[in-house]
C-alpha cells in the first residue's frame, strides 16, 4: 500500500566525476540543495545515492541516480516501488533547454522532449502524468554542438542566475511536499514567467544600447 506522507524526490544527471557541475547534472544540484535545506546526507544505495528527511509530517525520499541518464527509469521504478510512494508523489527535476536559463517550470504530466534522462523514466513507467521540474538552461550553443553545450559547465556569469533559481527550485520542493503540485505549479510558475520576461526585456535593453 502506498504511503500517503512519502515523497520521491528525484535529481538527474550522470553520477561520473566527469560530469560534476556540468549543466546535465543540474537535476543533481537541486537534489543536493534539497538533501542540505534538511540537514540531510546522501549515502550510496541500489541504484542511486539515497538521503531521507522530514519536514511537516512528510517523509521525502531524495535520489541521485547512479545508472546512466538514460537509464534512469530504472532507478526510479525500483525505489517508488520500495519506498511505496505514489507516482504522484514523486518529482522529478532535470535540465532543459527549451527554457531560458535561471528560470524553472512544474509540469504534472508531458512527454520527454529532447531529453533522454525523463524520456527512459516516461518509457520504464508506461506513463507520462509523472510531476517533473523542468530547469533551463538555455541554448546559448551553435548549431551541431548541442552535446558539448549540456556537458559542458556553468559559467562564473551563469552561476549568477543558476544559484538563485536552486534555491528558488528547494522553495518549490518544499511546497510541493506540503501543499501538492497545482498549488505549487500556480505560485511559482507565473512568478517564473514574469522573470523570464523581465530578463528578456533587459536583453532587448542592452542589445539596443
Amino acid at each position: 500500500m502506498e504511503n500517503e506522507k512519502r515523497y520521491l524526490i528525484v535529481g538527474l544527471g550522470n553520477a561520473e566525476q566527469q560530469y560534476a557541475g556540468t549543466r546535465h547534472n543540474y537535476g543533481f544540484e537541486v537534489a543536493n540543495a534539497v538533501a542540505k535545506a534538511f540537514k540531510a546526507e546522501f549515502k550510496s544505495d541500489r541504484l542511486a545515492y539515497v538521503a531521507r528527511a522530514s519536514f511537516k509530517g512528510r517523509e521525502l525520499v531524495i535520489i541521485m541516480p547512479t545508472t546512466y541518464m538514460n537509464l534512469s527509469g530504472k532507478a526510479v521504478k525500483y525505489w517508488l516501488a520500495e519506498e511505496n510512494v505514489a507516482v504522484d508523489h514523486c518529482l522529478v527535476i532535470y535540465d532543459d533547454i527549451d527554457l531560458p536559463l535561471g528560470i524553472f517550470k512544474l509540469k504534472p504530466k508531458g512527454g520527454g522532449g529532447t531529453h533522454n534522462g525523463i524520456g527512459d523514466i516516461i518509457e520504464t513507467l508506461e506513463r507520462t502524468d509523472i510531476p517533473r521540474m523542468r530547469c533551463g538552461i538555455g541554448k546559448n550553443y551553435a548549431q551541431g554542438y548541442q552535446v558539448d553545450y549540456v556537458l559542458g559547465r556553468f559559467s562564473s556569469e551563469e552561476l549568477k542566475l543558476v544559484e538563485p533559481c536552486i534555491e528558488r527550485a528547494v522553495s518549490a520542493v518544499k511546497s510541493f511536499v506540503t501543499v501538492g503540485m497545482q498549488l505549487t505549479m500556480n505560485q511559482f510558475n507565473t512568478k517564473e514567467t514574469e522573470r523570464a520576461k523581465a530578463m528578456e526585456e533587459e536583453e532587448a535593453k542592452k542589445d539596443d544600447e
